[in-house]
């Protein structure tokens, strides 16, 4: 993806990314993080803007339901796939899930993929994500389908 994208901070074990959107409400500290999940091979994609930081531990608190129109979505959305690249390139056998914090954004994340599913498929495998049973599997991305989530993993 050869979009504009803001520079990242990175954790030296590129599980945390920094970074600042710059627009039309100012300058908003926003943060993603990869948490391993009951699977040790499943990381979720955490994303949104950064409410606080525990000076002891330094874990980020996130609001990741906010909605900061600041007239930089694309370059927002740039700028977290470009932190899915490093963290694949560190953790190549590691599963990424994500999903919207809500299902406009869940679409959204869909409307992307498929936008760019060509150049994205030349790094990782893409899969939709449904419940099934009550678990979480992958399956074939499809453009046109709702999706509970998305599972990408680099190739």
């Amino acid at each position: 993806m050869d979009y504009p994208k803001y520079e990242l901070s990175a954790s030296t074990d590129n599980l945390v990314f920094k970074f600042v959107s710059n627009g039309t409400n100012g300058d908003i500290p926003k943060a993603i993080v990869y948490k391993i999940t009951d699977n040790e091979n499943i990381y979720n994609l955490g994303f949104g803007d950064v409410i606080s930081i525990d000076p002891i531990t330094g874990e980020l608190n996130l609001d990741d339901l906010v909605e900061s129109k600041n007239g930089d979505m694309e370059k927002i959305i740039a700028t977290v796939a470009h932190s899915a690249y490093i963290f694949s390139k560190k953790y190549p056998d590691r599963l990424i899930f994500f999903r919207g914090s809500t299902p406009v954004r869940t679409r959204l994340y869909r409307s992307a993929i498929s936008r760019e599913f060509e150049e994205l498929s030349k790094t990782f495998e893409i899969y939709g994500a449904e419940i099934k049973n009550g678990e979480v599997i992958n399956v074939s991305f499809n453009n046109n389908k709702n999706f509970f989530g998305f599972y990408i993993k680099r190739k």
